[in-house]
């Protein structure tokens, strides 16, 4: 492993830049209305302006991989790039490809996302655990030896979700906080923020998805990815009632709300700058 562990690195970020991360989502909308081809080229050329927009006023972009996938192998190419400048401007990259399987289709998935020196290496990864946490044993093993991160989904915004995640065990523990707590067991040094942590959407009454005062204090030290911020509805005044005692361990995640007053011209790179500002001026009034 070389450099610091990746909890240790978000801490930074944190106290560097602040909580905000911007995504790097190129919807085929918002690339015709920035004026770039709806093609792997036209995805490039956003991320890498979202890239240049972000770097020195946050320290954590989130590209999501379906937006490249969908343009196959030139996709997964402009990706390539994508991930490779935001590295290089010292950000920290969160890929949103959302894995997750069992044993050696896992270890793959670490190979190409987690590993150093891979043309897909980001600094933590989305994924899921329908298939238990501990079948992410290997993935989350090489995280560790990489001194990469995790995050797995378990109370998610969307209200598809709802009834899985708060289904209950036999014990009464719902399904959301089963994989919280196998999650927060990652984390094995509790005297700093965790390296493998957890996404709750800031759109969810997180109390209704088993997160107690109790469990709250369980998870003291795991990371949280909350997507759900502008375009979805969430605000940023929001975060101490939602979050509780994780509010400081929360990636506040923002995409279209900013990305739409981005384009392809000057103006529309300097209005993208300023509304990340923005955003992050306005999160510093909350999470300081």
């Amino acid at each position: 492993m070389s450099g610091a562990p990746f909890g240790a690195r978000l801490d930074g970020a944190f106290a560097a830049h602040g909580h905000l991360c911007v995504g790097i989502d190129p919807h085929p909308y918002l690339l015709q209305e920035w004026g770039l081809g709806r093609d792997a080229e036209g995805a490039r050329d956003f991320g890498l302006r979202v890239v240049d927009a972000a770097a020195g006023r946050v320290g954590i972009v989130k590209p999501q991989v379906a937006f490249f996938e969908s343009f196959g192998s030139a996709g997964f190419a402009a990706l390539e790039h994508v991930l490779a400048a935001a590295r290089a401007a010292g950000l920290l990259v969160i890929g949103d490809a959302k894995r997750g399987d069992i044993g050696s289709t896992n270890d793959g998935y670490a190979a190409a996302w987690l590993a150093e020196g891979s043309p897909l290496e980001v600094d933590a990864l989305t994924v899921t655990a329908y298939t238990g946490v501990g079948a992410l044993a290997g993935l989350i093993d090489t995280a560790d030896a990489t001194g990469k991160g995790v995050f797995v989904l378990s109370a998610t915004s969307n209200p598809e979700a709802r009834g899985l995640q708060t289904a209950t065990t036999d014990a009464g523990e719902t399904v959301a906080r089963l994989v919280a707590d196998g999650v927060a067991a990652r984390n094995t040094d509790r005297t700093r923020l965790g390296d493998h942590g957890l996404v709750l959407g800031a759109t969810r009454k997180l109390d209704e998805y088993g997160f107690t005062n109790d469990a709250a204090r369980a998870l003291s030290t795991t990371p949280v990815l909350a997507p759900g911020f502008g375009f979805q509805g969430a605000a940023f005044e929001s975060i101490p009632a939602v979050f509780g005692q994780l509010a400081p361990n929360v990636v506040v995640s923002v995409s279209r709300s900013v990305l739409a007053l981005g384009s392809a011209s000057d103006a529309g790179a300097a209005g993208l700058a300023e509304a990340i500002e923005r955003e992050s001026a306005a999160l510093g009034e909350v999470l300081r």
